[in-house]
């Protein structure tokens, strides 16, 4: 039994019947509507014990909900075991939405309260209507945690720093100029933003605020007569000082942005993107002011990387590629002394990792996933679940780096033993997709959503399917998750453009016994032009071997084994120059034509 959670829950439940709230709503992100957080926000799963990145909680005066996408199912079970919360599975065509519940199991006259700071503008105004249809009154300053989160976190104070233009490739005032230049069209002249990660690349700073996550904790006003970031001021060195004035960029307190927007000059007409901004920081905003809502000008010039940008990457990919032939070549000499666990896996591959020029850290915590653990898509191993490797059955990692080039995450599926047929054809069919996706070429305005069917049809065809996405955007030196392009089924505007980095992660997961997954980062690349316009394909950017001994040869075409076999041709080429002895010996075999 969970007895955190439920005496947290409790203590909850008693500050609502104080302030007569019915329902509330928590999400799993921050005010920047973030996907990882700083732990002073993670209210989410402080509350439930749910740990994964996706999530909301909602606690009634008697009932407790969770709701998640596919990749946490298996997780939020065993983290939800023994609390209040039922899981609902998000992508499900029997799991309500967060509001249809809500109306199902309040009555009218209710009161549902959310914190306005931790949804976004758009988010809170469609529940707002919808909770209104329904004679229910819809509180948005409602943030119990102060009062009831003993020993809470605080924010984050670390210090920023300038990112260096030799690796991002364009400068901060070639960048902002650009941006407002761009807003202009729709008749703003000042700009918000919230988003972290597009702090970051516009200002060209990083910090150490979010595991993982190069970011730091701040918002931005940018306009042409002023420039403010609002960060704690203990953040900011000399030499950041010096940077951030030499661009203009004044620096106020982090907790000022309201008074800031509260007060702004009649005449500006402020550009907002209302799924970026929090619902608290646009009803501050001065009613003598216009807003013009759009989608945010900074994430795609963000995704389509420059010269610089690509460079680095390639560069990191190499570099990322010899610190894991040094880790698979130590996993298959350690395996066998029974003493490797997934807990191991994780620490061993930071440490090869870390030997590498210009590393800074992991882009993400590492999943090593063996057997039937491989099956829970964001697996991570504690000291309660952590089990022993073996030489038998699959093991799935995946893993990336933060380097101050470039950011990269890899997934590898290896067998450590015999494998049944099943095993070789559902690795084999995930490893078909992967190819189609690689080998893709599609005319310029193509979406993910077009040519994520390559990479599922060889599992329909055998009754399989995955329910995450096949591709997400990859920052450069900054979230391993970004947007506004993916590969997935479901619709997304965005055209994969020259320029962005991509995920291609095609995979299939067998409850209870195993699951797979084959991962590369691609680069979207011009191809050809013809009568019929520009086409566009994809350039595979990570360097590491496909495990040979999990394939059943017999299942793929000669064009799939000579995509495989020219794969690994590059993939030593690109990596043996750095290695040695029995290390780059293992590459070699590990690479040999099928």
């Amino acid at each position: 039994m969970n007895k955190d959670s439920l005496a947290r829950v409790k203590a909850l439940r008693q500050i609502m019947k104080e302030n007569r709230i019915d329902a509330f709503i928590i999400p799993g992100t921050d005010p920047h509507q973030s996907e990882y957080s700083a732990a002073y926000w993670k209210a989410r799963g402080w509350i439930s014990g749910f740990t994964g990145s996706a999530g909301t909680a909602v606690v009634t005066v008697d009932k407790a909900g969770l709701w998640t996408d596919s990749r946490y199912f298996l997780q939020a079970e065993l983290q939800l075991e023994g609390t209040d919360f039922v899981l609902f599975k998000q992508g499900l065509a029997e799991t309500p939405s967060i509001q249809e519940w809500l109306a199902e199991v309040l009555s009218p006259g209710s009161t549902v309260a959310i914190d306005g700071a931790m949804f976004s503008y758009s988010d809170a105004l469609e529940m707002k209507k919808f909770f209104k249809t329904k004679t229910i009154s819809f509180v948005t300053n409602f943030d119990p945690f102060d009062s009831i989160w003993h020993n809470r976190p605080q924010i984050p104070s670390d210090p920023i720093f300038a990112y260096p233009e030799k690796y991002s490739g364009e400068s901060t005032e070639s960048k902002i100029e650009s941006i407002l230049e761009n807003i202009s069209k729709y008749g703003a002249n000042s700009l918000l933003l919230s988003a972290l990660d597009e702090i970051a690349w516009i200002l060209n700073i990083r910090g150490t605020d979010v595991e993982c996550n190069p970011v730091a904790i701040c918002y931005v006003f940018l306009s042409e007569q002023e420039r403010v970031l609002f960060i704690n001021a203990k953040k900011i060195n000399t030499e950041t000082a010096e940077y951030l004035k030499s661009n203009k960029i004044k620096i106020a307190g982090y907790d000022k942005i309201h008074d800031y927007l509260q007060a702004l000059p009649e005449g500006v007409k402020l550009y907002i993107d209302p799924a970026k901004i929090n619902y608290s920081l646009v009803n501050a905003i001065s009613q003598q002011n216009a807003i013009v809502f759009g989608k945010t000008p900074v994430a795609m010039p963000k995704s389509i990387k420059n010269e610089t940008e690509i460079a680095g990457f390639k560069a990191a990919m190499i570099r990322d590629g010899v610190a894991l032939v040094k880790f698979f070549y130590w996993l298959e000499q350690n395996v066998p002394t029974g003493h490797v666990s997934e807990i191991t896996i994780a620490e061993k591959l930071r440490e090869f990792r870390s030997q590498q020029d210009l590393y800074v850290g992991e882009s993400f915590s590492t999943i090593a996933g063996y057997g039937a653990h491989g099956a829970i898509v964001h697996y991570s191993a504690t000291p309660e679940s952590d089990v022993t490797i073996k030489n038998e059955g699959f093991l799935l990692i995946d893993s990336g780096a933060q380097y101050l080039d470039g950011t990269t995450d890899i997934t590898r599926t290896v067998a450590l033993g015999p494998l049944s047929d099943r095993q070789k054809r559902d690795f084999t069919l995930v490893l078909k997709g992967h190819i189609a996706i690689a080998t893709s070429i599609f005319p310029q305005g193509t979406r993910g959503a077009q040519i994520d069917a390559f990479a599922r049809h060889f599992l329909w065809n055998y009754g399989l399917n995955y329910l995450h996405g096949t591709g997400h955007g990859i920052g450069h030196f900054l979230n391993v998750h970004e947007g506004p392009q993916n590969i997935r089924l479901e619709e997304n505007p965005t055209p994969l453009t020259p320029g962005m980095v991509t995920s291609n992660e095609p995979g299939v997961y067998i409850a209870g016994e195993y699951g797979i997954r084959t991962e590369n980062l691609i680069l979207t690349v011009h191809h050809s032009t013809t009568d019929f316009g520009d086409f566009n394909a994809f350039e595979t950017l990570t360097f590491f071997p496909i495990d040979k001994k999990a394939i059943d040869i017999t299942l793929l075409t000669a064009d799939e084994k000579e995509w495989l076999n020219n794969y690994h041709k590059t993939v030593y080429e690109k990596l043996s120059p750095q290695l040695v002895g029995a290390e780059k010996e293992w590459l070699r075999k590990a690479t040999e034509a099928l």
